[in-house]
């Protein structure tokens, strides 16, 4: 009869798979972070000029006398190109309001904002961003296996498998520490 195991034993579990996955998923996604924010940045360009808004931004910026205009072009044009499934920022949500206090700076978060899904969209194709999936899905796949096991040695032998697919050993002997005096 095999021994089932205790709600302690199953957060060891779930905590030393927690420590295992961790630092590689956040080592890949500050990788991915780094190629997010370039491919955001060059999405801003491309964005703004494939959709008309550095017409709308430079506006802004060239006619201080015509900013109560501008404020009103630019409500209607990001109205107009929203995607449908997006909302806009909270300034232009709320137009009556904030009509005249629209700026240049809410423009371009808007579209910094839509640029930004683009790029993730864009990332998550990339090599470092298909690992970021593979790693945090071996993460669900062990933490399930903590919660479905039945006991202690069949969940080491699944766990231990698991965690060869990212080159570790379950049940890792350690090392001595080097110059450690007794």
């Amino acid at each position: 009869m095999t021994k089932t195991m205790t709600k302690y034993q199953l957060e060891h579990y779930k905590q030393k798979v927690k420590r295992q996955f961790d630092p590689m998923i956040d080592e890949q996604e500050l990788l991915v972070k780094q190629y997010k924010t370039e491919a955001t940045d060059k999405a801003v360009d491309k964005l703004s000029k494939k959709i008309g808004a550095d017409k709308i931004i430079n506006k802004f910026r060239q006619a201080e006398k015509m900013l109560k205009e501008a404020r009103a072009s630019a409500l209607t044009f990001f109205e107009k190109k929203k995607p449908k499934d997006q909302e806009l920022d909270y300034n232009f949500r709320n137009p009556d309001r904030y009509k005249d206090e629209l700026s240049l700076s809410d423009c371009e978060s808007q579209l910094r904002s839509w640029a930004e899904n683009l790029a993730q969209r864009e990332i998550e194709r990339r090599p470092e961003g298909l690992k970021l999936k593979q790693l945090k899905d071996l993460k669900v796949k062990a933490i399930d296996t903590v919660m479905e096991a039945g006991a202690p040695e069949q969940l080491s032998m699944a766990l231990d498998k698991v965690s060869q697919k990212i080159g570790l050993r379950w049940d890792q002997d350690l090392q001595v520490i080097p110059n450690f005096k007794k």
